[in-house]
């Protein structure tokens, strides 16, 4: 039999029944207190009740901070699941404990993030990291009872744009690598490696001689972006790019990051008066010009490692003038 106790303008609701632990909430209003204690009560009558207690007790900032020191550092985008942590900790809903969130808040959360003027790709993100901690809880840290709020609002997720277009006009390359030289350093010859190879910036950035194989002319790329390695055949004005670099003590091939490259590459961009280019749309630059070279989507698929025609797709961009040859 539950029996209710009201404190300092709270009525707080207690559930106590042979072979079960005491189930204790505190609600504003009785009825609140009341309808729980019922829902309890009668879960434990047929036998199905499972504690809730942990999840009403644990906030989503604790949750996260948890997912933060146990499971990112085992994900291979580890870094920026830590940061992405930290970040949606201090939003207001990282207060409300797993217990009390419902699809309707992950629904304002979304809205709270779109009015901020995040993109919905960055939204897609949150909304993922999110959904894993819930699963995550309700598996593996004893909390049975949770659900996941965030699979409740599939049809109101942000849909992502469609996928960019840039690719490199006229003398834009040109243009590019005269202002790299001037810029110095590696971004001159990373730009051409990129256009090349099609290799996403981490990639390249990661890259280590000992990967390559001179004579068979392919570079193994053993981590990438989707966890399959793949092998990426080499041309000769990517082995001519490789040829003329200095070997490094710690066998990397470059010395530039991540996000140096694309600081370089900015500020190269913006020298050369090259407006609306990302070091990414060098990907997409590079995926189309293997298509108009002649090779069909699954030799492509190879290169570049996108696991389906659709990802495909969104990275290949041909041009009808570049095409008419091909026609006869």
């Amino acid at each position: 039999m539950a029996c209710f106790q009201k404190r300092s303008g709270a009525w707080r609701a207690i559930v106590k029944r042979k072979g079960y632990p005491t189930q204790t909430r505190t609600f504003d209003a009785k009825a609140e207190a009341e309808a729980w204690a019922a829902g309890v009560e009668f879960e434990m009558a047929r036998g199905v009740f499972v504690s809730r207690s942990e999840a009403e007790a644990t906030t989503l900032a604790m949750a996260l901070e948890r997912y933060a020191e146990e499971i990112a550092p085992r994900k291979k985008d580890r870094y920026h699941d830590v940061l992405r942590c930290r970040r949606l900790s201090r939003r207001p809903l990282a207060r409300r404990s797993l217990a009390s969130i419902k699809g309707s808040d992950v629904a304002t959360f979304i809205r709270e993030r779109q009015a901020d003027g995040v993109g919905a790709n960055m939204i897609r993100l949150d909304l993922a990291l999110l959904s894993h901690v819930f699963t995550v809880a309700g598996s593996a840290w004893g909390m049975e009872s949770l659900g996941n709020p965030v699979q409740r609002v599939k049809g109101q997720r942000p849909k992502l744009p469609q996928g960019r277009d840039r690719r490199l006009v006229d003398d834009e390359q040109d243009r590019l690598l005269a202002s790299a030289a001037t810029y110095g350093g590696e971004i001159g010859q990373i730009i051409t490696w990129a256009i090349e190879t099609a290799m996403r910036r981490g990639e390249i950035a990661a890259m280590r001689w000992e990967h390559l194989d001179r004579r068979a002319r392919v570079l193994l790329i053993p981590e990438t972006k989707n966890g399959t390695p793949r092998r990426v055949p080499l041309s000769t004005v990517a082995l001519g790019v490789l040829d003329a670099l200095p070997r490094r003590l710690d066998g990397r091939a470059w010395g530039m990051r991540p996000d140096s490259i694309s600081q370089a590459f900015e500020r190269v961009c913006k020298a050369a008066g090259v407006e609306g280019l990302t070091f990414h749309d060098l990907r997409h630059e590079a995926t189309s010009r293997l298509f108009e070279k002649g090779l069909n989507p699954m030799q492509v698929a190879a290169i570049t490692g996108h696991k389906t025609l659709q990802m495909l797709k969104r990275y290949t961009h041909l041009r009808a003038e570049d095409l008419v040859g091909m026609l006869g």
